[in-house]
């Protein structure tokens, strides 16, 4: 029923502006008949985090950015599910129009700016679902005005972490002006200090709640070794590798929505995103996990993040052109694969090809 519903759906958003279409099957999956998916295959499960996912398939931040259908998402097949990005306080980020798809790229930029409800809103929200079980992180931003940024990180963690499966810093996206330069040198130190000062507070009252970092894939390799070099003294929980990129390929189609201000996503996203995870996953060396993230469109480019060293991998932007059945085409192909190399596990194949991959050239995006 839902494939069908899907199929029919996606055509007419198709004509809608795009984050009209947005608000539309957000508010479809409100009212969708979802049934609980069956069980997923026991090669699929993994651990990480601390957490145990069922799947390694998760709902990237930016789909449900105020915290109203992680239940519907979960249904849906994902083994977890992000939302966010929240602020502290309501905003209503930047001027419409702000999303648009280059369709002949399947590609999608944004410059929403952290649009949220603010974090008592996404409270009240994940507090009513706590005892439905299913594993939904928060992907925590700073509001644009805020005089002192780190701590609106810090305040996010202590109101939202009896609700919370991990958090996200999300410190990359190119969308808020200067949010970027959390990533960088001694702020970064001072981020993850008064950060993972707050985790452990809230610990006596929420249990240890995970802290990922989400980067942008337009590190230098300089400035990704000083990332993850802190990001191991600190011990964060894992890193997300990427956010949106503010590069504009030459190659790409639909040059004249690509000449829109924001963060470049989807299948144009793909060699650059996978390129920074494999330089990520060689210089953590096994500290944490990654998340991987950035034009994962069929279960091959799920895989190949896999084997470039993420542990766990997250699409949005790819389900605007594949629809929802990229999900458990992903799911049958690492099933497949799995069972054809005779592995025990994902872990397996983790990061198998991540050496390889940063001996390339760098991906072309002139």
């Amino acid at each position: 029923m839902m494939g069908l519903l899907d199929a029919l759906a996606r055509p007419l958003m198709g004509l809608m502006e795009a984050e009209k279409a947005h608000r539309f099957a957000v508010n479809a999956l409100k009212w969708a008949p979802l049934s609980r998916p069956g069980d997923d295959d026991a090669l699929l499960a993994i651990r990480a985090f601390g957490l145990n996912f069922s799947n390694p398939v998760g709902m990237a931040a930016g789909f449900d950015k105020h915290g109203e259908v992680p239940d519907a998402l979960l249904r849906l097949g994902f083994g977890f599910v992000e939302v966010g990005t929240v602020t502290p306080l309501p905003q209503s980020g930047n001027p419409r129009p702000r999303l648009f798809r280059l369709t002949p790229d399947e590609g999608v930029i944004n410059r929403l700016g952290f649009n949220s409800e603010g974090a008592q809103a996404l409270l009240q929200r994940l507090a009513k679902r706590a005892d439905r079980g299913g594993i939904v992180g928060v992907n925590v931003g700073a509001n644009k005005e805020a005089f002192d940024r780190i701590a609106d990180y810090v305040s996010q963690i202590e109101l939202l972490a009896p609700v919370a499966s991990y958090f996200t810093c999300n410190i990359s996206s190119p969308n808020t002006p200067g949010l970027r330069d959390l990533q960088q040198g001694k702020v970064f130190d001072e981020l993850l200090t008064r950060v993972m000062d707050a985790r452990a507070r809230m610990s006596r009252q929420a249990g240890t709640t995970p802290v990922l970092i989400k980067i942008a894939p337009d590190l230098t390799l300089s400035e990704l070794d000083d990332v993850v070099g802190a990001a191991r003294r600190y011990r964060v929980d894992g890193m997300i590798v990427g956010n949106t990129t503010v590069a504009r390929p030459s190659w790409l189609r639909d040059r004249v929505t690509a000449k829109e201000a924001g963060g470049l996503s989807g299948r144009p996203l793909l060699a650059l995103a996978t390129r920074i995870l494999a330089e990520t996953f060689v210089r953590v060396e096994g500290a944490f996990p990654l998340i991987g993230v950035g034009g994962i469109d069929s279960g091959a480019t799920a895989l190949a993040k896999i084997r470039a060293g993420a542990s766990l991998v997250q699409v949005y932007s790819s389900l605007v052109f594949r629809g929802l059945g990229l999900v458990a085409e992903i799911k049958s192909t690492l099933v497949d694969s799995l069972r054809e190399g005779r592995h025990a596990g994902l872990t397996e194949l983790v990061g198998m090809d991540a050496a390889t991959i940063t001996a390339e050239d760098w991906p072309d995006l002139k």
